[in-house]
């Protein structure tokens, strides 16, 4: 019984000790927040990303030899606004840009992501 309560002590300390470093990751991460809107860039790491205005959605998706079908099943867009894209009736929002640039440079990483199971 002995052996069991220190197992379940060195398990609570385990557990207490990951708390406590993702407690202060979460808090430095903070203070580099502070200091970075107070005008310190030393601090922080910042990263400014494009994203792209115009995407060829139909170029992406024949180059990766699939139907609209199956290029919208594959990657969770809807059938009628892959359609529209390629139709140029709508433009995707810059979220659906980023996710189409994904595919188009990484489409693997994209469906191992996306993939059930």
């Amino acid at each position: 019984m002995a052996r069991h309560d220190e197992k379940e002590r060195l398990a609570y300390e385990d557990e207490e000790r990951l708390l406590d470093m993702s407690g202060r990751k979460i808090i430095d991460g903070l203070g580099e927040a502070i200091a970075h809107t107070r005008g310190d860039h030393s601090v922080a790491r910042v990263r400014i990303v494009r994203v792209p205005e115009q995407v060829d959605v139909r170029a992406i998706r024949q180059q990766l030899n699939m139907s609209q079908r199956e290029f919208a099943r594959r990657f969770g867009f809807g059938l009628d606004a892959l359609q529209n894209w390629e139709q140029g009736r709508r433009f995707p929002d810059s979220t659906a840009r980023v996710l189409l640039k994904v595919i188009e440079h990484h489409p693997e990483s994209v469906e191992d992501a996306l993939a059930l199971g």
